[in-house]
């Protein structure tokens, strides 16, 4: 029986260092080292061994993990090094055996959380300051090399066998799906004739032609790599030091998980898998709340802004990858809006201390897991509701919202100065810029509007798709759910991929535009994934891939 047809375990993402299979996380000063030491008999599933330091998604929820310890718990940490502690091997990639024999939903959502996982590790640098070095002591491979990419400076070691490489179009007839060609090329600006050859080139590229070729930034000598490394995570740029001594322990999430769901503190995920609808509920703060820096370092990973964000990503994680025929996700929002607007006040006020950035940071992430999910969302407003500020951009994330026209039980949603661009979409843009994209006259004008919104205004703004009355708000948002469930899941993602993202191109939009499209069709074509596909047949000895040779 293969992975893809045995039932799969419940997958969790909660996570700690102490307990690392694969991972050795150690600070030393403003030094972090992350080291990876993947155990072969510790596969998420069985039926695999990860040899070669090759990983699974076990190895890559251990490493967003430590990437998201090291932003809140270590804020001293100027250089992060991310090395291997296996002799002459840095890393084998995704375990191929776990690839090939896994559905195709697990495929797709692995590269997926793999490539957020990557951009997290970029945002480390560009937003927190951690400077970050791929110390590649050894072979670095297909997702082995990805990760390296990831990183601001790239050491390999010189070793005369070494290599760098990209080698799934040649060996597997897929491609390097967590962003590789377009970090090779947007990122490390390597020639398109020369990323063509690395490509399509099983081997790799080593020593001074990978420093040439920019594909890594210097070749050491085996001899002087360690203390090279050394050098240059002593020689990050000198910033000032973050306002905190200490940082906050990430304290493992409060959650109870039952047969149709899992509550948390402030979220409740409730799961019909009858109709194929999950409704997601976040509740409002329901207590005091800190109004300092000094405050959020105090109540630590307490904090409403904290917890409740951390909840909803795992969540979204819990649907993505243990749900996988929910296909239309119900927002829903709780109790008093008016405690989100203080706690958004001052986050706003607060930005640029470390603490209270790295919680923005955070809420970011979240909101963007939440637009690359292929579910449809539909954000429901209804009395009670507490959809203002960075929960209405739960509302601006939905591909529709409704909200209910009651005179009787006035419902409104209020905006906060979180929703003017300080939690904004891989495009770089608000999610108010880019629903009302190339008017940005009225975007001001809606920024601009001082208190709620009651149900006339938030029509009159464009800020809702539709505002049934209390006599027919049961039929239309029943039947608008049932319409959608009835739809292909596959012309669905394809639409929903495509109408998200609007507005200009960057690095991340790019790598998940291609993931959703490429990788979508690939990872189904049989040349890859037939009965004679490379990725099916890939280490059975004597057999070699039958493709068919046309061209689409």
């Amino acid at each position: 029986m293969s992975i893809a047809e045995t039932p799969m375990p419940l997958i969790r993402f909660g996570r700690h260092p102490t307990r690392y299979q694969h991972w050795r996380l150690d600070v030393d000063g403003a030094v972090a080292t992350l080291a990876m030491n993947v155990a072969e008999d510790g596969g998420l599933f069985p039926g695999y061994a990860l040899k070669l330091n090759s990983y699974d998604l076990g190895v890559d929820i251990e490493l967003a993990d430590a990437i998201q310890r090291l932003r809140f718990e270590h804020p001293a940490v100027r250089a992060l090094v991310i090395t291997s502690l296996r002799d002459r091997m840095f890393c084998a990639g995704a375990n191929i055996v776990m690839l090939g024999a896994s559905s195709h939903a697990h495929k797709v959502n692995f590269c997926k959380f793999t490539n957020e996982t990557r951009m997290y590790l970029e945002e480390l640098s560009r937003e927190s300051g951690v400077r970050t070095i791929a110390a590649l002591n050894g072979t670095a491979s297909g997702g082995g090399y990805e990760l390296a990419l990831a990183c601001d400076e790239i050491l390999l070691v010189d070793d005369g066998s070494s290599a760098v490489s990209l080698p799934e179009v040649p060996l597997l007839a897929v491609l390097p799906g967590t962003g590789g060609l377009t970090r090779v090329v947007d990122k490390r600006k390597v020639r398109r004739d020369h990323a063509d050859f690395f490509a399509t080139t099983a081997e790799g590229v080593r020593g001074a032609r990978a420093v040439d070729w920019k594909l890594v930034d210097e070749v050491v000598p085996r001899s002087r790599f360690l203390s090279r490394v050394a050098e240059r995570a002593a020689a990050v740029e000198s910033i000032p030091a973050k306002q905190a001594a200490t940082g906050i322990e990430l304290c493992p999430l409060e959650r109870r998980e039952h047969q149709d769901g899992i509550e948390y503190r402030h979220v409740r995920l409730a799961i019909d898998r009858t109709s194929r609808v999950a409704n997601l509920v976040v509740h409002a703060p329901d207590g005091p709340e800190p109004t300092t820096p000094e405050e959020f370092q105090a109540a630590g990973a307490r904090a409403w802004a904290l917890a409740a964000w951390r909840e909803l990503d795992d969540a979204l994680l819990h649907l993505r990858f243990n749900e996988p025929e929910i296909g239309l996700v119900a927002l829903r929002s709780e109790g008093d809006a008016e405690s989100v607007l203080a706690v958004d006040a001052t986050l706003a006020r607060h930005s640029e201390h470390w603490l209270v950035k790295e919680i923005l940071l955070l809420q970011s992430r979240v909101l963007r897991r939440l637009d690359l999910t292929a579910r449809t969302f539909y954000a429901l407003i209804e009395p009670g509701s507490a959809f203002a500020g960075s929960l209405f951009e739960l509302v601006l994330a939905a591909d529709r919202s409704y909200m209910r026209d009651d005179p009787e039980r006035p419902v409104t949603v209020e905006l906060s100065l979180l929703n003017a661009g300080l939690l904004p979409m891989t495009s770089g843009l608000s999610r108010l810029a880019t629903r009302f994209y190339g008017d940005d006259g009225h975007v001001a004008r809606v920024l601009a509007h001082r208190g709620p919104f009651d149900c006339e205004a938030t029509r009159a703004a464009g800020l809702v798709t539709f505002t049934p009355d209390a006599i027919d708000w049961e039929d239309e948002v029943r039947l608008a759910i049932e319409e959608r469930a009835a739809m292909s899941p596959d012309a669905l993602t394809g639409m929903e991929a495509s109408l998200r993202f609007v507005g200009p191109e960057t690095m991340e939009t790019k790598i998940f535009g291609r993931l959703s499209a490429w990788q979508n069709w690939i990872f189904t074509r049989p040349n890859a994934t037939g009965a004679k596909g490379a990725l099916t047949l890939y280490g059975k000895a004597g057999q070699r891939p039958e493709f068919d040779w046309r061209r689409t």
